[in-house]
């Protein structure tokens, strides 16, 4: 009796645990449902913000592009002439020669969204709808034949399609990254020039105004056009082959301006020495910019011609190489000293000491035009030598124009002259 009492008892706790089980299985199973309805609510709710962001951005961009337009028109375009048809597209305006298939000029604006712009390069080439007439075409620079494999072979005409507007310039925002492929956009440009010395020009605009994020630029570019320009034989179009390239900047925050005309090769000297003033480049293109900025302020930009406010920090301690036309007879700046090295003959070097080292056994490096890394002519007098000049040349020459006689050596890849008393300096008047 005792054990039977004692089974039922048994078999009613298993119930009772097995019962209890069951609820709170049931009531976490409830729980678990009711968290995965919110998980559920809040997924939906996180997708529709984000969707609120991306159209928030992009209203946002349309409006800063209607901004740049606004600005363009205002401050940033040349004049138009009666025969010229203006351009506008999302962030930046041209006028295009029909007859040279590449714009005369094209306009745009730096802005600060540039420098946390990530956008990468599009590469979409096609042509611009909005030239009544056509644009160039891919044609115009190369022919590609698709092979069996569904690769490309690619058939080139020897030049880059140069952008005009960088498309860098754009990367905070796609619709106006892609529009500067567009083949208006576009120009002829040797490799060398288009690849090393375009885009070294092109990174001294965006570094400005990575320092100097309060401002805005309005950038005018294009190449020199007339009527005997070469052309691109096998281009469809005839395209032109400009010899000169300019760009132009005005940051009316800082009422500064300068303009750079550069040749269409790998240049050898530093992007510094093309600087010209805006007034120049009128004169050359008969081309009258930034028409819009109110008198006396135009006239005191486009005389600008000093590049130094505009290379980086890094740069500071240099100088422009002196203008061949500049110097005197049988003498030469601190670019074309590399012309005589090893030669037997003494020239004439000349330029300004931009930095000057003394070093722990006494020699004395003088840097011309160019410091230390950066340098481009170094002139040693070693320890021995020093006493032959009655004053201490890293000391007195620092920041002086001179010019320095002797034969030129390359001393671990930089141009170089070793002079031994203070009769190979000179000081030119009209340096």
């Amino acid at each position: 009796m005792n054990y039977t009492r004692y089974s039922v008892m048994k078999n009613m706790n298993v119930w009772f645990v097995l019962i209890f089980f069951m609820i709170n299985l049931s009531a976490n199973a409830q729980i678990s449902d009711s968290l995965d309805l919110v998980i559920q609510q809040k997924e939906r709710d996180l997708k529709a913000l984000q969707e609120q962001q991306q159209q928030y951005e992009a209203d946002l961009e349309e409006v800063k592009l209607e901004r740049i337009r606004l600005h363009l028109k205002k401050m940033g375009v040349p004049a138009i002439r009666p025969d010229e048809e203006l351009i506008m597209h999302s962030a930046m305006a041209l006028v295009y020669d029909d007859h040279h298939k590449q714009a005369k000029w094209v306009a745009h604006m730096i802005v600060p969204d540039v420098s946390a712009g990530n956008i990468g390069r599009s590469n979409d080439f096609r042509p611009d709808p909005k030239i009544q007439n056509g644009s160039a075409v891919e044609e115009d620079y190369f022919l590609k034949e698709r092979q069996p494999d569904g690769t490309y072979k690619y058939d080139g005409f020897g030049f880059d399609r140069g952008h005009l507007a960088p498309s860098a310039d754009f990367r905070w925002s796609a619709k106006a990254l892609s529009e500067s492929y567009f083949y208006s956009n576009m120009t002829p440009q040797r490799p060398g020039f288009n690849r090393v010395s375009w885009a070294e020009l092109e990174d001294v605009f965006r570094d400005y105004i990575q320092r100097h994020p309060e401002t805005e630029l309005y950038m005018i570019t294009g190449p020199v056009l007339h009527d005997d320009l070469p052309v691109i034989e096998r281009s469809i179009n005839k395209v032109s082959i400009p010899e000169w390239h300019f760009k132009l900047a005005v940051d009316l925050t800082n009422s500064r301006a300068i303009g750079f005309l550069m040749p269409n090769k790998l240049c050898e000297y530093p992007v510094d020495y093309y600087a010209v003033s805006i007034d120049s480049v009128e004169q050359l293109t008969g081309i009258d910019f930034y028409t819009h900025i109110p008198e006396p302020l135009q006239s005191e930009l486009e005389k600008m011609s000093d590049p130094m406010p505009w290379i980086t920090k890094s740069e500071d301690s240099q100088a422009t190489p002196i203008k061949p036309s500049s110097l005197p007879p049988n003498h030469f700046n601190t670019v074309q000293a590399a012309r005589y090295v090893g030669r037997n003959d003494e020239i004439n070097v000349c330029g300004t000491v931009v930095s000057t080292k003394l070093s722990g056994k006494g020699n004395i490096f003088l840097n011309l035009d160019k410091s230390f890394p950066n340098q481009i002519f170094t002139v040693s007098i070693f320890a021995d030598n020093v006493p032959n000049f009655s004053y201490s040349p890293h000391e007195y020459l620092k920041n002086q124009k001179i010019c320095v006689r002797g034969k030129v050596y390359n001393f671990s890849g930089t141009t170089s002259m070793s002079i031994k008393n203070e009769k190979a300096i000179s000081f030119p008047d009209d340096l």
